[in-house]
């Protein structure tokens, strides 16, 4: 029976059984890695595909570029403890909310927001900001995790050291200056068991993000063999219609999968058929990663799922105003609430679509 059927109609089953697996509520790894096998088992064989299930973990996982990965998560988990991470949020609480695509996003929330204010100030009380005092004494307690950010790029971009080196010599700049506030602060004693914490947590985060990388190889090996993000690819090169359209679609088709998905699982069902097509359409790859990341974003604010959403009315439960009485928000407000955002989200995109060098222009400065 399936050896009557085309390399192409496996991989299109096989898409539809990770699909059903993700909406059945299956981690996505292992959806991912039972259909890259089964896929792999129809295709190839048995043997061929227990071969690659064994081998593929390990050949990816030893590959340069992902030797880094573990030592900047422990830069941040040594940083998080030092103290670092809170003094430089508190800095940008003080000076200022992202930049260039995320500046923009920033800018129309705060002319949405000041316009709704200001036509009805109900919703929302005026605060009080920071003086250029308050905000310049902010500062000093950013300046190691700037350092830290000079040494990496700065050796990197000197040549002096590889990305992993880099990564090492971060984490080390880090652990000593944890080293010295411990010190100076008289906490030496509570270093050992952060420091276990720091690498525990660590290496849950790497072996985490390693075993969905082994079941997403698993599963675009699988779809490589039968070939379907090449057909896919051609099928959408081969369309009358002009680039931007196709990419509209490929955007809608987005909003709809997060309205029942999160972020990483649309992404990963989607992004190995997916990517191949934009990029044969001609569209930049740094462009396009950050309009998916900005559909993801759109998404977690979307009913019937909009994960954001449950978030605030959950954590609305726990406020009091100054009198000691409830603040909670009903979800049904709360998705009320998001609409003029959402309406400013898709503005934003389309922002991005029509004015793509607001996202490339800093990478491929970097890049020169």
């Amino acid at each position: 029976m399936i050896d009557s059927l085309s390399n192409t109609t496996i991989g299109i089953g096989g898409a539809l059984l990770l699909i059903v697996l993700v909406f059945l509520g299956v981690r996505v790894y292992a959806a991912a890695a039972l259909t890259g096998f089964l896929g792999l088992v129809a295709l190839k064989g048995w043997k061929i595909a227990a071969a690659m299930a064994g081998t593929i973990p390990h050949s990816k996982v030893v590959t340069y570029p992902l030797s880094v990965l573990p030592l900047f998560i422990l830069i941040g988990f040594l940083a998080f403890y030092a103290g670092l991470t809170g003094r430089l949020f508190e800095a940008a609480r003080r000076w200022f909310a992202g930049f260039l695509p995320g500046l923009a996003s920033a800018l129309i929330y705060v002319a949405l927001i000041v316009g709704m204010c200001t036509v009805k100030p109900e919703l929302g009380r005026p605060i009080a900001g920071f003086s250029w005092k308050q905000r310049f004494a902010s500062l000093p307690g950013t300046f190691p995790i700037f350092l830290v950010i000079a040494i990496i790029f700065g050796a990197m971009y000197s040549g002096a050291a590889t990305p992993t080196e880099a990564g090492a010599l971060g984490a080390m700049v880090v652990f000593i200056y944890y080293i010295y506030r411990a010190w100076r602060e008289k906490q030496l004693g509570s270093v050992h068991g952060r420091l276990k914490e720091s690498l525990v947590e660590t290496a849950k985060l790497t072996v985490m993000i390693f075993t969905l990388i082994w079941g997403v190889f698993l599963s675009v090996r699988f779809l490589g063999f039968a070939g379907l993000p090449t057909a896919f690819s051609d099928w959408v090169v081969g369309l009358d219609v002009a680039p931007i359209w196709i990419m509209i679609c490929i955007l809608l088709a987005y909003a709809v999968l997060g309205m029942f998905m999160d972020a990483i699982g649309m992404l990963i069902l989607t992004l190995p058929v997916v990517y191949p097509a934009a990029i044969n359409l001609g569209y930049d790859p740094i462009w396009f990663g950050i309009i998916v990341v900005k559909m993801a974003e759109i998404a977690l604010i979307t009913p019937p799922i909009g994960l954001n959403c449950f978030v605030v009315a959950g954590v609305s439960r726990d406020l009091r105003d100054e009198n000691g009485k409830s603040l909670e928000i009903p979800l049904q407000d709360v998705f009320r609430g998001i609409g003029p955002f959402f309406v400013v989200d898709v503005a934003t995109v389309g922002v991005l679509l029509a004015f793509p060098s607001i996202i490339t222009w800093l990478p491929n400065l970097m890049l020169q």
